[in-house]
């Protein structure tokens, strides 16, 4: 049972130039006394730059933060530090930055990221552990260390750390010695069954590195004050392995202090308004790891390089509020200026989120750390190991987009994530990413609602599943492929027709299907321009001995879905192959998206956001519930109760109200 929240929990991020003056400092308390309530918590940054400062700099910072949080604690704020750098997030700075004989970070090619620490190196470490020391003698509420503490995204490198010192460690821990080169060679080439076990050794390997910095600083800081809070910042962490709940505990301690979590990605301006949407998709899949005592989950919200033209102040206000939608119990706003711009510059951003806050509040209070129930995109901790796992660089490619952004299309015409396979109803399955489940989770799968693409086919009966998948590849085409629904139930009133998703501009090959049992079902065919069937099966149903239902799609199964033919097909499949276990959907055709909470023992509470540019006018909201009345509450809370329209199959229809562009709705039922 998850803990009753009553708020959400709200912070401001501090850049060191909004509160190393005393004149500057003033102004900002200044503000935030005049929006009272906009947030519970000042954090104060110990630096404007990305790589490690000296001691002696963090000393005087630390020595003058003490003060300042004394002030923020008499107006009634909670106040910590946010450590912005640990091991460092880049080569910045270097010339006031930390300097001496440490080991830098080092990727597989033998470069070096200076600016960012080795998290191996004894000396490096005992560099961290006086850091810490320091910032905890000025007795914050918390502490927060910033997403630096990772392997991945060092500019200039890419993953880390290949150092002399981490292979030792790695020959250590698995008995695997090598030079940078052979591991190279090993992670890219020789049989599968090998690049699998060497690669899992080293993303294993990664998890350590990170649970060892965080064990120090756990140790370092409660060994002075065991009541200070650690807070971790985190993002899609797939080439660390992904270890929330193990991090989470070890940064509780043996005392069982409160951990706190931010849940970060990166969508800083809103020239790219899907980006919204995609980070609260990471975002999510971030929480869903999280130990259930985890309550004080505060979304990044960066609007990086903080010129007040680059975001809307409505924007920021909505991606907080969609975050929350996505798992998180509130937001930390990183918003302000770096610089000397007047903060009376900021103070329209300001108004909007104080006058947003209600609704911020009234989301984490209904929605607290309730499951997600929905369909899967089929990720887990071990994502990263079957990166480009068949052929080419193990580093290469968008292994967040291969395991968790591939499917927002689905997404997007209503259907709702479910970012935690225990609760989910369907299993979506791409590419290679069979290849990092267990056979346990894959026959656990294929005994539920699975649709999948043609190459996670491929994987799936070379594995040996194939009388559990129902069709197999019969070949592939890149050219002059259109799909036809035929004659099926689950295509509604739109047989014959037609999709292209034009081959000659975005390219995709076509995966053409044999049935393999007289259980499987054809959906569509492949016509060419002239009409003429070039392949009697591109997707189809089957029914397996496990009580498994699966779809395979081979033409452009997670792209060009939104004409109202393939988005409603999408959906007669979806209630299909979930058995009608889905607690909701959108059943008009609408962009919009939707997460759902609760059970059918439970409260079902539904957010969803018209990612639109018109008005959304009569959307049909499919519940799965009893009742005949629903509240749904606008970005103001004001409310308004809605009948039930009738009765679809097992599914309450409810049409609500206008839903503007870009605006988020609550509903509890």
């Amino acid at each position: 049972m998850s803990l009753k929240i009553e708020k959400a929990s709200i912070s401001f991020r501090i850049s060191v130039n909004q509160w190393i003056t005393e004149e500057r400092f003033k102004e900002l308390l200044s503000l935030f006394e005049k929006y009272k309530g906009v947030t519970d918590e000042i954090t104060f940054f110990t630096s404007e730059t990305h790589a490690p400062l000296p001691l002696k700099v963090i000393r005087e910072r630390v020595d003058l933060l003490k003060e300042r949080m004394s002030e923020v604690r008499r107006l009634g704020y909670k106040t910590g530090i946010n450590v912005l750098a640990t091991l460092g997030h880049r080569k910045e700075n270097l010339l006031y930055s930390l300097s001496g004989d440490y080991t830098y970070m080092t990727d597989i090619d033998g470069n070096s990221c200076l600016g960012v620490l080795c998290p191996s190196d004894e000396k490096n470490r005992d560099y961290i552990k006086q850091l810490y020391e320091i910032v905890a003698s000025s007795d914050p509420d918390y502490i927060w260390i910033d997403d630096d503490v990772r392997l991945f995204g060092h500019n200039p490198i890419l993953c880390g750390c290949f150092c002399d010192i981490c292979l030792n460690i790695f020959k250590e821990e698995y008995g695997i010695g090598c030079t940078r080169e052979m591991l190279k060679t090993m992670f890219n080439s020789g049989p599968l069954e090998e690049k699998l076990r060497v690669r899992q050794a080293w993303i294993q390997h990664n998890r350590n590195n990170i649970a060892k910095i965080l064990e120090l600083i756990e140790r370092t800081v409660h060994s002075l004050n065991p009541n200070i809070s650690l807070g971790f910042m985190t993002g899609d962490r797939f080439y660390e392995g992904y270890d929330f709940d193990r991090w989470a505990n070890i940064l509780s301690g043996s005392a069982g202090s409160e951990v706190r979590w931010r849940p970060g990605g990166g969508f800083y301006t809103d020239e790219r308004m899907k980006d919204l949407i995609d980070k609260s998709h990471n975002i999510g899949r971030q929480v869903s790891l999280l130990p259930e005592d985890v309550v004080i989950i505060q979304s990044e919200i960066e609007n990086f390089t903080y010129q007040r033209l680059k975001k809307a102040a409505y924007t920021t206000a909505l991606e907080a509020a969609s975050h929350i939608a996505a798992g998180c119990t509130g937001a930390a706003f990183n918003v302000l200026s770096m610089y000397d711009e007047p903060l009376k510059e900021y103070e329209p951003l300001i108004a909007k989120l104080y006058e947003t806050r209600p609704f911020f509040d009234l989301l984490a209070r209904e929605l607290g750390r309730s499951e997600f129930s929905g369909i899967h995109t089929g990720w887990n901790k071990d994502s990263f190991v079957v990166n480009n796992i068949t052929g080419g660089n193990w580093f290469e490619g968008n292994v967040q987009r291969n395991v968790g952004g591939y499917a927002s299309e689905i997404f997007e015409i209503g259907l709702p994530v479910c970012y935690s396979p225990q609760h989910a109803s369907i299993t979506l399955l791409s590419g290679d990413n069979v290849l990092a489940m267990n056979d346990d989770k894959i026959l656990k799968v294929l005994s539920s609602g699975v649709y999948m693409d043609a190459q996670a086919l491929k994987c799936l009966n070379e594995l040996g599943y194939e009388k559990l998948t129902g069709f197999r590849i019969e070949k592939s085409l890149g050219e002059d492929c259109i799909e036809e629904f035929v004659e099926h139930h689950l295509n509604l009133d739109f047989v014959g027709r037609r999709r292209d998703g034009r081959q000659s501009f975005w390219k995709y090959t076509a995966g053409i299907i044999e049935p393999q049992s007289e259980r499987s079902e054809i959906l569509a065919r492949i016509v060419d321009y002239g009409g003429k069937e070039v392949a009697p099966c591109c997707m189809g149903v089957f029914e397996n001995e496990l009580g498994g239902r699966i779809c395979v799609a081979g033409y452009y199964p997670w792209t060009s879905l939104q004409n109202l033919s393939k988005s409603t097909q999408i959906k007669s499949i979806m209630r299909w192959l979930s058995r009608d276990n889905l607690l909701g959907y959108i059943g008009s055709f609408h962009k919009i998206n939707i997460w759902i909470r609760g059970s059918r023992e439970s409260r079902i509470s539904v957010a969803l956001v018209n990612t639109y540019f018109d008005t959304a006018q009569d959307v049909k909201l499919m519940l799965f519930t009893e009742k005949e009345d629903i509240d749904i509450f606008d970005m103001t809370c004001s409310k308004n109760t809605i009948h039930s329209s009738g009765i679809e199959g097992s599914y309450k229809s409810f049409i609500l109200p206008p839903i503007e562009p870009w605006q988020m709705r609550l509903i509890t039922v």
